[in-house]
This record gives structure tokens, sequence and C-alpha cells, in this order.
């Protein structure tokens, strides 16, 4: 009898468990869309919605004088970028690549990499006490080395 409510109860809890995954999996993936349709459409209000208020965004740059630097985007620029980076439409293709992979979540955190036309992000995000999902870190980098310069 015992060994029948173990089994019982290993069936619950694991069919719990996935369904938390997959409903976190939905959620990831909707902060993240929400980050890059934000740029596409010009809707500020989907990158308030995915991002963190202390997110951290960064990548390597070579500045005029050919010295490298980590060059770092926060909240507020990235709001500021949804507003105003793609206002004429013409940022991106018309059918723009977005691939999503969740590299891995593990209760209330999840490692991701987003790949776009010109660049990937490798995005840290984390779960709120309101089970929310929110970007807080982007490590990003265009395909193409070279377009990481301020040098003309």
């Amino acid at each position: 009898m015992y060994r029948n409510i173990f089994l019982f109860l290993s069936m619950f809890l694991s069919f719990s468990v996935l369904s938390e995954t997959s409903s976190d999996s939905k959620n990831i993936q909707r902060a993240v869309l929400d980050y890059i349709e934000a740029q596409h459409k010009v809707e500020p209000e989907l990158m308030k919605r995915g991002l963190d208020a202390k997110l951290a965004k960064r990548t390597y740059w070579k500045s005029e004088d050919g010295s490298e630097f980590i060059m770092e985007t926060d909240f507020k620029t990235m709001v500021w970028v949804a507003e105003n980076y793609n206002k004429e439409g013409n940022k991106f293709a018309a059918s723009p690549k977005v691939d999503i992979s969740i590299l891995d979540i593990d209760n209330r955190v999840a490692s991701v990499k987003l790949t776009v036309d010109d660049w990937i992000d490798y995005m840290h995000l984390y779960k709120n006490e309101n089970k929310e999902w929110k970007i807080i870190n982007v490590l990003w980098q265009y395909h193409d080395p070279k377009k990481h310069s301020s040098q003309k």
C-alpha cells in the first residue's frame, strides 16, 4: 500500500513540476519576445513588461581611438530604444529572424539565447514575487564583430 501511495505521489509531483516548467517556458519566451518585439514594433510598453528595472545589458565596443571598452545599457535606455530606434520602420527586415533557445531553467532563474538578424543576446531572467519572468542581464554581440565600433 505504501508503495502505491509513493508511486502516486511521485507521479503527481512529476506532473506538477512538468506543468510548471511548461508554463515557465512560455512565460520566459514571452518576456524575450517582449524585448525584441518592442524594438521591431516600436512598443515601449512591451519593453517595460519584459525587463527588470535593474537591467544590465553589455557588449564590447571600440572607441574612436581604437581602444576597447564594455558598453553598458540600462532599462531606461532600452525603453528609449523601443520608442525611437525603429520609428521609421527601416531597421529590421520585413520578416525578421527571431530564434529563442531556452538554455536552462532552474526554479526562479533561466538562461536564454536570442538570435536575431544581426546579433545575438545571451540573457538571464528571474521569476519575481509576482511570478513574472523578467530579463535582468543581457550580454550581446553583432554577428559581424566589425560593427562593434564607434570608428568611422
